[in-house]
């Protein structure tokens, strides 16, 4: 190895692991465009070569769309193919389309200069988008602009971008065929998901992309395909040479360029861990969650949008814990999603499970969380405290009824429970629950197919946690979100970094609220579950089993490791010393945390 500089670059981790490889660095490929004025005469000539462009690429898309269809998911996960979907969407908006002919018709740009004017009007709306993962298409606007600009150039759109074939001088044939005992990391300004295709999964070992946040689709398709990635690198495509030794550390978010000998050694016995551990909890995938006296854990996966239903199966989980629906409101900047919209989304991720339950909370949204940037106002002074959650869909009982028509809608189509987030009062369980009944009402009325659905209510600020009785009189089962009940219990601002470090899980209050809500639901025989940040971290496991519980809703990178935990857990056992931590005056010490 040539010893040369050792530097690292910092970004954000997105894909879990670490990768050690040689560089291969795809030049970012911005397309010369000639600017100029066209006659009158020209007009539709233009319009033309902009249609002829647009349909090659789209011809493309379908041609990739036929290609991952014969292929295994291993190969062609199906991120990639709803990727796929919104770059043929993005392509065909109508918005593009009109404006690219107005500034052809109207100002008498050139074909390209028309298409790339539109494309910074419409960049320019992305950019003002509140919501990340909206924010984030733009790139997907970008790379599809670049491709019906190469094929007006009558350059070829299809196969490994034209990056890699200069910068490295070899075909893709050749890259495939190179030393395959080197692994080889991708270095590159961003990676567009056709490309991504072409490089399969056994191709590269990693991902380094200089932009991209947490929901950009190099994020999403890595952490689909199980790759080490980091993306928002910023210059790591300038520093990084080709062929320079690089480590991809995605637990941490950075990349090592050009390691000393002791540093790669370091990385090389990490990733061997890394590996370990992965294949022995991969074992476990098809093992029922039970523990070693016999009883029976329920392992659920929290999820935000429909497509995380697929990635929850994989991971094993036997059901969905919460499906947090707010991620349908955000960035929609005041046009909030119809019926139609909600029910095909709800639909997807109860068919995405496969008859395993799947658990919708209703919008949890407000002013700490708002829809839009246009929503934060002076006059929200403590947010967490406002109008926000159930309350928020009380205020606008026309906007809840759409949203409780569209779940009833959808558990036609497989099994659904409702979960409602942040209830204190009795006033609003009524009104809920005569809210549920008035749009079930409805539906039978209008003659719509509608399924049952167990009612849930979130336990989450402690005036719920100190009335279960009440509670347990209208819903059929609760779940502990873990983060605001620790929130509201010690009265810390989670966002407030000068109060972050009081914030205590294991604090005696709030396993005091947590060990109640636990016994009383099984006391009165009624399911109880925790889909807060607790549920997922391994070092809880044993404590809550302890206390009694048997249903844990978490990311779906967790489950594997919780269920270690709990193949390894003797109830019997932990009871009495999860009594003896509930019962400390310092639990953490208890612990031995």
């Amino acid at each position: 190895m040539v010893g040369g500089m050792t530097f690292s670059i910092h970004g954000l981790a997105v894909a879990r692991g670490i990768a050690i490889g040689r560089a291969v660095l795809v030049a970012s490929s911005r397309v010369d465009v000639a600017h100029y004025f066209i006659e009158p005469a020209q007009v539709e000539r233009e319009i033309e070569r902009v249609r002829r462009g647009r349909d090659a690429v789209v011809d493309e898309l379908h041609r990739l769309q036929q290609t991952i269809s014969q292929l295994g998911p291993k190969d062609a996960p199906h991120e990639l193919r709803a990727l796929l979907d919104v770059h043929l969407m993005l392509l065909q908006d109508e918005e593009m389309v009109g404006g690219v002919k107005h500034w052809i018709r109207d100002r008498l740009y050139n074909a390209e200069w028309a298409l790339t004017t539109q494309l910074e009007m419409v960049a320019r709306q992305f950019d003002e988008m509140e919501d990340e993962y909206l924010r984030e298409r733009k790139a997907d606007l970008e790379q599809i602009t670049e491709k019906v600009l190469r094929a007006m150039l009558g350059q070829t759109t299809s196969g490994l971008p034209a990056g890699i074939a200069a910068t490295r001088k070899t075909s893709s044939a050749e890259l495939q065929l190179e030393d395959t005992d080197t692994p080889l990391v991708l270095i590159a300004h961003e990676i567009s998901p056709s490309d991504m295709l072409q490089f399969k999964q056994g191709l590269f070992a990693g991902f380094v992309t200089d932009v991209g946040g947490k929901t950009s689709h190099t994020a999403i398709v890595a952490r689909s395909m199980d790759i080490p990635a980091v993306v928002g690198a910023r210059t790591a495509s300038q520093l990084v040479r080709q062929d320079d030794w690089v480590i991809i550390d995605g637990d941490a978010g950075v990349v090592i360029v050009d390691p000393s000998p002791i540093i790669l050694a370091e990385y090389q016995y990490k990733q061997r861990q890394l590996d370990l551990e992965r294949s022995r909890l991969g074992r476990l995938l098809d093992t029922p969650a039970v523990t070693l006296d016999g009883e029976k854990v329920e392992l659920l996966a929290n999820i935000e949008m429909p497509e995380d239903a697929h990635a929850a199966m994989k991971a094993g989980a036997v059901g969905v814990g919460l499906f947090r629906s707010e991620f349908l409101f955000m960035g929609r900047h005041g046009h909030l999603p119809d019926e139609e919209e909600q029910y095909r989304a709800y639909c997807r991720a109860v068919e995405g499970m496969g008859g395993l339950p799947v658990t919708i909370r209703t919008v949890d949204i407000g002013a700490d969380k708002p829809m839009d940037s246009t929503v934060i106002e002076g006059n929200h002074l403590n947010p967490a405290l406002g109008l926000r959650a159930i309350r928020w869909s009380l205020a606008d009982p026309s906007m809840f009824l759409t949203q409780l028509r569209a779940i009833l809608r959808a558990a036609a189509h497989g099994p659904v429970k409702m979960l409602i987030p942040m209830l204190a009062h009795l006033s609003e369980i009524r009104q809920t629950v005569a809210l549920v009944e008035q749009a079930r009402a409805e539906l039978q009325r209008e003659g719509l197919p509608c399924g049952p659905v167990l009612l849930g209510a979130m336990i989450e600020i402690p005036a719920a946690a100190l009335t279960l009785k009440t509670f347990l009189k209208h819903f059929d089962y609760l779940s502990v979100g873990t983060n605001d009940l620790i929130q509201y219990t010690l009265a810390i601002d989670r966002a407030d970094e000068s109060v972050a470090h009081l914030y205590d899980p294991l604090h005696p209050a709030v396993l005091r609220l947590l060990a109640d809500t636990i016994a009383e639901c099984r006391a009165q025989g009624k399911d109880v579950s925790v889909c807060g940040e607790m549920a997922g971290d391994v070092a809880m496991t044993r404590l809550l089993l302890g206390l009694g519980l048997r249903s844990f809703s978490m990311h779906p990178a967790q489950i594997l490791a919780v269920k270690q935990e709990v193949l390894r857990a003797d109830t019997n056992r932990l009871q009495p010393w999860a009594q003896t931590v509930l019962n400390a005056d310092e639990p953490s010490a208890a612990m031995g945390c």
